[in-house]
């Protein structure tokens, strides 16, 4: 995969995107969200990457989206009366290009990845930069980052599904005070008010969140890996617990017949397990459903 505003590596199982805009501090545009976009579809279908990091090159994270041409390219205000029922309905279409937020386009295709994914916050992180963030697993940070939901400063509002994402991560109480607040945070507030997991030296950042990512992975069965990820990020949203009593027992049935049997034996032969099952091709059927209908436990069958 090649992209204009995106750098990509792999060591050792853990992809490192890089985002690479750096005479514009990463600043997010239209390209890199379709970048980013089809990098997370596509990386779930490679199994050898077990996780991703995600860093900006340079000084910055992503200094958030690029304003040097305003607004118009992120949205269409002739279509400002396109009502709720008519995007539902349309919702994949070409025809709701205009109307949908670019960056909730890559923070859905974030949510949807089967891998771990994991923020390494080198520096200033606002706007986009930060939302772009929350559907990521974890998220360290470099100890002079900057970090700031400051749409009200230019008169917009929340998106790439942050409303969504921001409280359950920080709680509604915070998340409102930094958004009407608008203002840049230090990276010790936003550690402080539980939206960074650490702090780490900045020639350090790196390293750590790979050494990080690896240690989510050395033991699990990657299909164990994948279906985790999935059921908290989306039964966390159910109405009812028995949602996810049905989703798990799908889950659950489907592992019986893949990776939990080898788990079982070498556990009674005191060995490391020799899993073979594939993220790519052996998840629950109801998963391609969960994504390709945009839906919830509750509506899966």
């Amino acid at each position: 995969m090649s992209y204009d505003t995106l750098r990509l590596s792999h060591e050792d199982g853990i992809d490192i995107l890089t985002l690479y805009r750096p005479g514009a501090l990463n600043a997010f545009n239209a390209t890199m969200s379709a970048e980013i976009e089809d990098y997370f579809r596509r990386v779930n279908d490679r199994d050898e990457v077990r996780a991703v990091v995600v860093t900006g090159d340079g000084r910055a994270f992503c200094a958030g989206v690029d304003l040097s041409s305003g607004l118009g390219k992120f949205a269409d205000p002739a279509r400002a009366a396109t009502t709720l029922a008519e995007l539902d309905a349309h919702f994949d279409d070409e025809s709701m290009r205009g109307v949908r937020d670019i960056g909730g386009r890559s923070t859905l295709a974030i949510y949807d990845c089967i891998k771990p994914v994991i923020a390494a916050i080198n520096g200033p992180c606002v706007g986009i930069g930060a939302t772009l963030t929350l559907p990521m697993d974890v998220r360290f940070a470099s100890e002079d980052a900057r970090i700031g939901f400051v749409f009200g400063r230019v008169g917009i509002v929340l998106e790439a599904c942050s409303s969504w994402f921001l409280p359950r991560i920080v709680g509604m109480s915070r998340a409102l005070e930094w958004c009407y607040r608008a203002r840049v945070m230090s990276a010790q507030e936003a550690l402080d008010g539980g939206l960074l997991r650490e702090l780490v030296p900045g020639d350090r950042l790196l390293a750590h969140a790979v050494a990080f990512a690896r240690s989510l992975i050395e033991v699990s069965s990657p299909v164990s890996i994948a279906m985790t990820r999935q059921l908290l990020l989306r039964n966390s949203a159910a109405a009812h617990p028995a949602e996810a009593h049905k989703a798990e027992s799908l889950t659950l049935l489907h592992a019986l017949t893949h990776d939990a049997t080898e788990g079982v034996r070498a556990f009674h032969e005191k060995r490391a397990p020799r899993f073979t099952s594939s993220p790519s091709r052996d998840l629950p059927p109801f998963f391609a459903d969960w994504v390709a209908g945009r839906r919830g436990p509750a509506d899966a069958n």
